[in-house]
């Protein structure tokens, strides 16, 4: 009872009364909730800053996905040198360290993990199989992206709709990103599952003139 209420705390933004909550029971930080993941997880994906700090005042330990998601550097590196094989290790949900990192624009930490020579081409253990890469650029992330590449990341790796990471750098309309990707080798000839390019990406959002460059 208590975990589905911390959830609809969290959801809702109710600080102060998390807050209580945790006071009696931080047991709670601990536990799953109905959507596979921890209540400090599910404070960052709703993006939640202060609710975050609350949870944070409440956590006594915390894995290094939870700390890659809370931009929580020092700790991450802590941890890695601790237990250096956790940051190539998938989440409950199927993300590892960097595809957090990158998915919530934690640039220190996608540059701290890039240290430690972590594959940047493990992609995440859902229906959706994208790699970092494909998360920077659809993120429209320009920094993480250009850092992911230089560590030799895939620029042609598909994700399970077909998608490669041009086809959001297109679709954001960003010429410095999509010049770097074809700059590595990008192929703008890759079709996704529903039979659209780069350039159609590119084309459906406005930008006219990148289709072209595309295209040709």
């Amino acid at each position: 009872m208590n975990l589905s209420v911390l959830e609809q705390y969290i959801e809702e933004g109710k600080s102060h009364d998390i807050d209580l909550l945790l006071i009696g029971n931080p047991e709670l930080l601990q536990e799953t909730t109905s959507h596979g993941i921890s209540p400090l997880l599910l404070a960052c994906y709703y993006n939640k800053p202060q609710i975050i700090r609350i949870l944070l005042q409440h956590t006594k330990t915390m894995t290094i996905h939870e700390a890659c998601a809370a931009g929580l550097t020092a700790y991450v590196e802590a941890i890695i040198q601790q237990a250096p094989s956790v940051v190539n290790e998938w989440s409950s949900h199927g993300f590892t360290p960097l595809l957090l990192a990158t998915y919530f624009n934690r640039v220190d930490i996608v540059r701290l993990l890039l240290s430690k020579k972590v594959n940047p081409n493990i992609a995440s253990r859902n229906e959706q199989l994208c790699s970092p890469l494909h998360i920077a650029a659809s993120n429209n992330n320009e920094e993480i992206g250009k850092m992911l590449i230089e560590a030799d990341a895939d620029v042609n790796a598909i994700q399970a709709t077909g998608e490669t990471a041009l086809h959001f750098a297109a679709q954001h309309g960003n010429i410095d990103f999509i010049v770097v990707l074809l700059e590595f080798g990008a192929d703008t000839k890759i079709f996704n599952l529903a039979g659209f390019s780069p350039a159609d990406f590119a084309l459906e959002k406005g930008y006219k003139e990148i289709a072209e460059i595309l295209a040709n």
